[in-house]
């Protein structure tokens, strides 16, 4: 088992210290408050600390003179241990090495406090201007015979161990994010297909909950599971991805999907399905009313002081009073603001009137380009939409969108794609450019891209089992080896550790803060 224990000088104990990670004075050190409040991620330190019966025995509130670990097997009675000094990266880089490797810790053990991530954000303390790289889940991969090869693990789909491997492989290829695709029907071939083939994986385990799953268990990578805003309702996913953005530290996001399916109307029996115009108004709304709700608690809303019993100032918490077309939200939400502010919005625009959601309301887009020629045109209306949205100033990364099938060279690739389709019975369709190739010549074309105003791109791997092993461990070394990306994750004492740090954006003032405004 591995344990952290802190000492001080004096070994005087403090038996449940309110502790957070963070530096002062170029020193590596533990804190509390000093005034009896913990910090607003302390309960999901405490909670990272004991589901690893991690042992916190002795505390100095001022800072911490060794920090000790004990080595695996050794036992609990007899622990050999083996004090840990030196720089700040040097002692930060040997702490995550043991909180990582700890089952079940959360990253949360070493997160920025609030107030932290404002400073981090103050200083500039943002992502490089690299290329970003994201990787699309969807089951076993994007292929629709990808159950069916070697190693797919079918029959893990639905367990949780499944996704925590998978989405840990992307994380040891430095990826700045994975989302993970959901819908509210059966997976489907097209837009009215209702997915009746039996030949085809069908059932999904929910999004949003599969990342709650893995986040504690996979660190460094943003989680972006998919919420299809048309049928849902948006007080209910505000606090589940808030949750996400607690759970994970600061990596959580949401990737808005509308569905002009019918069949997932008939499932909900709410309504008929709306015109496409109307689904991304409504879409614009739901992104609206979930961010008022991130901002209905203040930062310092929670007082936590026991001695007087007062938990929380009932006056930091505000009214969103968000009446429109598709809904109608009083607030606030019941769960605190994230570590983040706001959670990363997200969405995919394959047209028009997509562009427009993506420039109006996201943190980040996913687009489709064919060629490279395409990017302009289509990074002109997103940048239209962002600045008549007044966002001009904001950081918006746009990815372009491609499902890859990998191999040595692009003949051995054709090659497995052209199996893949016999093994699916037709030719592989895909709204996004379907790439055959060597990891070298994907290198090529991202960098392409890059170069025609992307930020980066998001890969859709045709199979788990071979494509997502070919993107972190030949196509990330390719894209170091030319300097092209990064060759180590931010560091997870810093924002640029937050997903909105990975994309360059700072944390987001509370608008009912900044404004003043009344409950």
């Amino acid at each position: 088992m591995h344990s952290l224990v802190v000492a001080d000088a004096s070994g005087t104990p403090h038996p449940k210290p309110d502790v957070v990670v963070t530096e002062a004075h170029g020193e590596f050190i533990f804190m509390d408050q000093g005034d009896g409040r913990e910090s607003p991620l302390t309960s999901s330190v405490r909670a990272g600390f004991h589901r690893t019966r991690a042992e916190i025995t002795r505390f100095r509130p001022l800072g911490v003179r060794r920090a000790i670990r004990s080595e695996p097997g050794s036992s609990s009675g007899a622990r050999s241990r083996r004090a840990v000094r030196g720089s700040v990266t040097e002692v930060r880089s040997r702490l995550a090495a043991v909180r990582y490797r700890a089952q079940g810790m959360t990253r949360a053990a070493v997160a920025l406090t609030r107030e932290q991530a404002t400073e981090g954000a103050r200083v500039g303390d943002t992502a490089d201007d690299g290329l970003r790289l994201a990787i699309a889940l969807d089951g076993t991969g994007w292929h629709p015979a990808s159950w069916r090869v070697p190693g797919a693990r079918a029959r893990e789909l639905l367990t949780a161990g499944y996704w925590v491997d998978v989405v840990r492989e992307a994380a040891e290829g430095l990826v700045d994010l994975v989302t993970i695709e959901d819908s509210l029907g059966l997976q489907a071939d097209g837009r009215r297909d209702p997915g009746e083939r039996t030949d085809r994986v069908r059932g999904r385990l929910d999004a949003v909950l599969v990342a709650s799953r893995v986040a504690p268990l996979v660190p460094h990578v943003g989680l972006v599971p998919t919420a299809v805003t048309t049928h849902t309702e948006p007080f209910h996913l505000s606090k589940a991805i808030a949750t996400l953005d607690y759970v994970s530290a600061g990596r959580a996001g949401v990737q808005v999907q509308v569905s002009g399916r019918e069949d997932e109307a008939e499932l909900v029996g709410r309504r008929p399905v709306l015109p496409v115009a109307d689904l991304f108004e409504e879409a614009a709304d739901w992104v609206e009313v979930v961010r008022r709700l991130w901002d209905s608690w203040e930062d310092d809303a929670e007082i936590r002081d026991a001695a007087t019993g007062r938990f929380v100032d009932r006056d930091k918490l505000h009214y969103i009073d968000f009446h429109g077309r598709f809904f109608s939200v009083r607030g606030p939400s019941i769960t605190p603001r994230p570590p983040q502010g706001q959670p990363v919005v997200a969405a995919l625009a394959p047209a028009d009137v997509a562009f427009e959601l993506v420039g109006r309301c996201a943190d980040l887009g996913f687009v489709t380009p064919r060629t490279t020629s395409d990017i302009p045109g289509i990074l002109a209306p997103i940048r239209a939409a962002q600045e008549t949205a007044g966002r001009a100033a904001e950081p918006l990364p746009v990815l372009g969108d491609v499902l890859v099938v990998l191999a040595d060279d692009a003949r051995a690739a054709a090659d497995r794609l052209a199996r893949l389709d016999e093994l699916a019975g037709e030719p592989l369709h895909s709204d996004a450019l379907v790439f055959a190739g060597a990891p070298v010549e994907l290198a090529d074309l991202l960098i392409e891209w890059r170069r025609a105003g992307l930020a980066g791109a998001r890969l859709r791997p045709a199979t788990i089992a071979d494509d997502l092993p070919a993107i972190t461990r030949q196509l990330v070394p390719e894209l170091q080896r030319r300097g092209a990306y990064r060759t180590a994750h931010p560091s997870p004492a810093s924002w640029s550790a937050t997903l909105r740090g990975r994309l360059g954006a700072d944390r987001p003032a509370n608008r009912y803060a900044t404004a003043g405004g009344a409950r």
